[in-house]
């Protein structure tokens, strides 16, 4: 239930199959049919994210949905998985708080919804299989050994401060680093990419006397980045891109 022009946006495409496991149905098939009942759908297409261990809707979005839109709406899911959603709510209830029966039947989860557990389970498996990766967490390693030289460290542009200007102007890149922390950062669509070397610099510890490369952050990539491209965020496809930094 996916918009076909949202989802064949690159850096949707990208970030999605990086942060997120994709289940799409028809409205009309016996799984899209117990969907809409389940979570009340009055409308298509839809796009729901779900958290994959109570079933619970975290977010939806209705008709037409622009790239740029999602992949700002979708930041807050990936800083944490689902067990960090589930400790903020956790902390924000508080103890000895009454519900009613009719919250606790709400909460309950029904059949309908085990099965749809069920069903994004088969579907988190088949895509394992299809695809030999992990779920696991880790960065592919890469074989490929750039030509460049090591041992010089590229002078890296000064990093302006963040612009805040029209949002039509601007791109957000998500990093991934080494120390599994994720950071995102806004920059003009016109900006040369040298910059996110510039602002990956900034962010990480030791980088003076290590050399580090940046690649997408999508199983099985292994082709760095080019440093030396002259071509800006927009040029380059890698605005609203998700990038990932490993060390040489």
């Amino acid at each position: 239930m996916l918009n076909r022009d949202t989802w064949a946006n690159e850096a949707v495409s990208q970030t999605i199959s990086t942060n997120f496991i994709f289940w799409q149905v028809y409205d009309d098939t016996s799984e899209g049919k117990k969907v809409c009942t389940y979570y009340k759908l009055d409308s298509i297409p839809v796009v729901l994210v779900v958290d994959p261990i109570t079933g619970q809707k975290m977010r939806s979005w209705c008709g037409m949905v622009q790239p740029e839109s999602l992949l700002e709406d979708l930041v807050p899911f990936m800083d944490g998985g689902p067990r960090e959603q589930h400790a903020k709510v956790s902390h924000k209830r508080p103890r000895g708080s009454s519900t009613t029966p009719q919250q606790k039947n709400k909460d309950k989860p029904d059949i309908e919804n085990e099965e749809l557990l069920q069903a994004l389970a088969a579907s988190m498996e088949t895509i394992k299989d299809a695809s030999g990766v992990s779920s696991s967490d880790t960065d592919v390693a890469s074989t490929d050994k750039d030509e460049a030289s090591a041992t010089e460290k590229p002078a890296y542009p000064i990093l302006p401060e963040e612009p805040k200007v029209d949002r039509s102007l601007l791109c957000r890149v998500g990093v991934r680093l080494p120390d599994g922390r994720r950071m995102q950062r806004n920059f003009l669509r016109t900006d040369p990419i040298q910059l996110l070397w510039s602002y990956c610099y900034s962010q990480l510890e030791g980088s003076e006397m290590k050399p580090f490369r940046l690649t997408h952050a999508i199983p099985g990539a292994t082709k760095s980045l080019d440093y030396d491209s002259k071509l800006t965020f927009e040029d380059s496809g890698l605005a609203n891109a998700m990038i990932s930094v490993t060390w040489e």
